[in-house]
């Protein structure tokens, strides 16, 4: 529902909103400018003074108006020819014009009203109450998808275009929501919405009926600085009736032309004190830099409008076109999908279509929109859920679990929860365990036990919808066919081979990195953005599920590398193993950003054995920056398989490398990686104390040594792996 609120007002106000954002953004300089170009009064000059000095130079003068930027400027006749200038306050005279200047007021009513009078105020001001909405629904859905206001500058993943809408917004929003609510309360006053802020004494009945007080001898005008003037208006020439007006930041007043004697005074209300205030926010007039801020802030309304449409229909062709999706209120059966990389949507649309076969009312959408207040006539919720890195919520199913565990309904519907994921990786379908878990205990009906889909096991999936049919009353067949991620054909470039001598054929692949479109690159499709610790997914002859190897490189290194070891009977690497320079291999990039280096200048504490070394190695050539990156590196023979062996001897040459520890497994002396580790311990616990981050790639059996020595090492200085693996400073790859 949120997601909703954010995304329609975005998508129908867009073009108003960059006109409304480009407009302000251009208005913003003005304040700023004038601010620097006006000549300022000197510290302590009073108005009377000032007042003098320019009916000195102007006889004719009738008003003197001072901005909230401190430009004085004068109005005057000369017989019935009238002048004015800006002033400068040290002698009185005129330095420059002051003539409007026309871009500034065609710029004003563009923003204020388009140049359709009273109709296009409307239309504004409906412009900013969509921009009040979008930055109000947007906090809501960033502080979902970071995982609270504490997290609010977290890092975030996913492709570029989402990045950035997200990065800009966690900036500007604060000040685009006070830029609307500003834009809205001067329209409302603009309709006489609001009460009459202005305030004035009556007119005095008695007048002294004398003229030509000497100006810097009134009292009231010499206590009164110049940086609290606004106005002073003179009597009209020839009338003894009339009075000087003087308005200030405390008030306005009426003086004897005669005896310079205050007649009448009205301090500025508290309302008009708030409009005012109100005015200085949106504007900028008395306060340039804050309106020069809110106009850099402003100017992210353009890019974020330009990512949210990329996002919005990336969404729409990552999704399924599903038919006969009935609305939410009158589903029987409502199906939750929760996917980082679209696949799961398939096997959603698979079910989707086979219960609408058996009659069934189905609404199916993403698990972030979650609202069972809507699900009047459900009978059963069954939840499509992935996971993502080491047992999070993917990026469809942000703040499931948070509503989920805050709902309590009178009448539950049973959920049912299916898991998609790998076997071969430690957090196996974790993110779905811990959703069946919180249904069970809130209470949730169970219509069949929480089950697993491995690798996109059609036969799985097939097996699960038999199960599930039978529990509804229909005859359910679920045939699936799996739809294959956009491939890019990889030509390999050159390759280095190494464990022949000790039965472990392994390779160093690397691939031209392919022409993609900028498009590509911006929205993050295809292999338009990728940093070393990305999966590579490779989709072999005559599979229909891609297997996954760590990337060595990132795009900036202008190819594609990976570190593969043939396995017997293994039908990609035996493919992979056997390709020779100008071969090609169709492939895609997976994200992978709880296992990037990141961009700190914290130390990292690199471990990895065999292929495992191949993100690690990606890092350190990436090291531009010279971070302190410590390697940990076990294989089994110096002269068969200790790859990257040059590389790393010249990447510590240049620094991009601290330090090399390495372990051999079949030399005279067997030592396994996480044997180094102890024999450093003292260094390594005082890296971890300092605040370095550990990056462990390879064999899960291999991880859960280092995990072992690691707690050793740490238990004297009261840490502990599992510490830092909360605070993301301990994280793993392991397969």
């Amino acid at each position: 529902m949120i997601r909703a609120f954010h995304r329609w007002p975005g998508l129908m106000a867009l073009a108003l909103l960059v006109i409304l954002s480009l407009s302000g953004t251009a208005l913003s300089v003005f304040p700023a400018a004038e601010r620097l170009s006006a000549p300022q009064a000197a510290a302590g000059l009073n108005v009377g003074d000032l007042a003098m000095r320019i009916s000195t130079v102007y006889p004719g003068v009738e008003q003197i108006k001072r901005s909230p930027s401190g430009k004085v400027t004068a109005f005057w006749f000369d017989g019935d020819t009238p002048g004015s200038a800006v002033i400068d306050p040290a002698t009185g005279q005129g330095v420059g014009s002051a003539d409007p200047n026309a871009a500034l007021r065609w710029l004003t009513n563009l923003h204020r009203s388009l140049f359709l009078d009273d109709t296009g105020r409307i239309a504004m001001a409906v412009s900013a109450g969509a921009m009040l909405m979008l930055a109000i629904s947007g906090c809501l859905l960033v502080t979902r998808r970071v995982g609270g206001w504490r997290r609010w500058f977290t890092r975030l993943r996913g492709p570029l275009a989402g990045r950035l809408h997200v990065e800009i917004a966690r900036v500007a929003v604060m000040g685009l929501a006070l830029s609307s609510v500003t834009a809205l309360w001067m329209t409302a006053s603009t309709f006489g919405f609001l009460p009459d802020a202005g305030a004035t004494p009556d007119f005095p009945a008695q007048v002294s009926g004398q003229t030509g007080v000497p100006l810097n001898t009134i009292a009231t005008l010499t206590q009164t600085p110049v940086t609290e003037l606004r106005d002073l208006s003179f009597p009209y020439a020839d009338d003894a009736t009339d009075v000087f007006t003087l308005t200030t930041d405390q008030g306005t007043g009426y003086l004897d032309q005669g005896t310079g004697a205050l007649l009448g005074w009205a301090d500025l209300t508290g309302w008009a004190r708030v409009s005012e205030t109100i005015y200085m926010l949106h504007t900028g007039q008395g306060a340039a830099a804050l309106g020069v801020v809110m106009g850099l802030m402003a100017l992210g309304v353009p890019v974020m409008g330009v990512t949210g449409v990329l996002l919005w229909w990336a969404k729409r062709r990552s999704s399924p076109r599903l038919r006969h999706n009935h609305p939410a209120s009158v589903a029987d059966t409502i199906i939750l999908v929760g996917s980082e990389g679209g696949s799961t949507w398939s096997f959603a649309a698979t079910l989707h279509t086979a219960l609408t076969q058996a009659d069934q009312k189905v609404h199916t959408t993403d698990m972030a929109s979650f609202d069972p207040g809507r699900y009047a006539k459900a009978h059963r919720i069954i939840v499509l859920a992935a996971t993502y890195g080491d047992g999070d919520a993917p990026a469809s199913a942000k703040g499931f679990l948070d509503t989920l565990s805050k709902t309590d309904l009178a009448i539950m519907p049973s959920m049912t929860v299916l898991g998609f994921g790998d076997r071969s990786f430690p957090a196996f379908c974790a993110f779905a365990a811990a959703v069946s878990e919180v249904s069970e205990a809130k209470g949730w009906k169970r219509l069949l036990h929480f089950d697993t889909i491995d690798r996109q096991s059609t036969h799985d999936f097939t097996r699960w919808g038999k199960a599930l049919g039978e529990a509804i009353g229909i005859d359910l067949q679920l045939i699936h066919q799996p739809v294959l991620p956009e491939t890019q054909a990889l030509t390999l470039i050159s390759r280095r081979d190494y464990g022949a001598k000790v039965q472990a054929p392994t390779a160093i692949l690397r691939f031209a990195l392919p022409h993609v479109s900028s498009w590509r690159r911006l929205t993050g499709r295809g292999l338009g953005l990728f940093q070393a610790g990305d999966l590579l997914g490779i989709v072999p002859a005559g599979a229909s599920v891609p297997r996954f190897y760590s990337l060595a490189s990132a795009r900036t290194d202008g190819f594609i590398e990976i570190v593969v070891r043939k396995h017997a009977g293994g039908l990609c690497s035996g493919q992979l193993m056997a390709l020779e320079a100008g071969d090609t291999m169709a492939g895609f990039v997976r994200r992978n950003v709880t296992f990037h280096a990141g961009r700190d200048a914290s130390p990292l504490i690199l471990i990895g054995a065999g292929t495992g070394i191949g993100p690690l190695a990606g890092f350190i050539r990436g090291n531009a920056g010279l971070r302190p990156m410590h390697l940990f590196f076990g294989m089994r023979h110096p002269d068969s398989d200790f790859l990257y062996g040059t590389d790393l001897d010249y990447w510590q040459s240049q620094g991009r490398l601290a330090a090399l520890s390495t372990a051999v497994s079949r030399g005279v002396r067997q030592t396994y990686v996480q044997d180094t580790l102890r024999a450093d311990g003292a260094n390594v616990a005082d890296l971890i104390r300092e605040g370095a981050r550990v990056m462990v790639c390879g064999g899960r059996d291999m991880a859960a040594g280092v995990s072992e020595a690691l707690a050793d090492i740490l238990k004297p200085a009261g840490l502990t792996p599992k510490a830092l693996k909360a605070e993301g400073r301990y994280v793993e790859d392991v397969y």
